[in-house]
């Protein structure tokens, strides 16, 4: 569980997003596109759950991306190269279903792209033609645009304010797509999409309307993340799933998405008031 890697991968506008790479032989050696890792950065802290964005069998390494929001993501970004974690465990989460589904959207807004790049990839290598939509709100808050135009046959980028890409969304891009020429919506076997809650129920609401597949990788807060505690609950299709062990992927049309909003505010005041304290900005 030690820190081999740490580099600073993006720090602009108030934000700072941290890439690690950690020894964990057993969880490189298991991990698929989709799963995630559950860690402790001290023995008093929480468990934060982490996609696995990358995995060296033979090094016995995984990547990890995070972005600094809460107390445990900054104390994280915090640690140093050759410390080690207190805990952590995986994979978790079932995998995603890679298959040929012959030409699909991957979509990535904020630090949730580097939660599609692994997905993205593992639809690539399975003869996919793979079409990635990346968002962010200024260039310079755009991470892994060079990973995954490796991996994908095209890349396009929107930001809200025009700085890259085109100006606007990538719902925007979406539609375009879906519309370029009669039935082009049909040529799409699945929409794939990881971001803000709000960019995802933008998605999931386009894609409805046109009726392609749509899968999305929520961030339900997780307490235990093996299935104990039941704080990481959404409802999907009417039916409560627990993130953790039921997802992280689920049928994007199906996600009660006021819900999940409501739950993923419930502990920010109490998180603010903690940074305060320990003078953690």
């Amino acid at each position: 569980m030690k820190i081999i890697e740490t580099n600073t991968l993006l720090q602009a506008l108030g934000v700072k997003i941290t890439r690690l790479k950690i020894l964990a032989p057993a969880i490189a050696k298991k991990a698929s596109p989709g799963q995630f890792i559950a860690l402790m950065v001290s023995e008093n802290g929480e468990r934060i759950p982490l996609t696995i964005v990358e995995s060296d069998i033979e090094k016995g390494t995984i990547t990890l991306i995070v972005q600094e929001i809460g107390l445990s993501t900054k104390l994280l970004g915090a640690m140093k190269e050759g410390e080690s974690l207190y805990s952590l465990v995986g994979p978790l989460g079932h995998a995603t279903e890679i298959k040929n589904y012959g030409k699909i959207i991957v979509i990535g807004g904020g630090v949730g792209i580097a939660e599609i790049y692994p997905v993205a990839r593992g639809f690539k290598a399975a003869g996919n033609r793979v079409e990635a939509i990346l968002g962010a709100r200024t260039k310079d808050l755009l991470i892994l645009e060079g990973e995954l135009r490796k991996v994908s046959d095209d890349v396009k980028i929107a930001t809200d304010d025009g700085s890259y890409g085109r100006k606007g969304f990538v719902t925007d891009i979406l539609k375009e797509a879906f519309t370029q020429h009669p039935a082009s919506s049909a040529e799409y076997g699945l929409v794939y999409a990881v971001g803000p809650i709000p960019m995802m129920k933008a998605v999931s609401s386009v894609t409805k309307g046109f009726g392609v597949k749509t899968l999305v990788s929520l961030n339900a807060l997780m307490v235990d993340a093996t299935g104990m505690c039941g704080g990481c609950r959404v409802t999907v299709g009417g039916k409560v799933k627990f993130t953790c062990v039921d997802g992280p992927e689920f049928d994007a049309q199906g996600v009660d998405w006021e819900e999940l909003e409501k739950r993923n505010r419930v502990y920010e005041d109490k998180e603010k008031h903690i940074c305060k304290l320990k003078n953690i900005k």
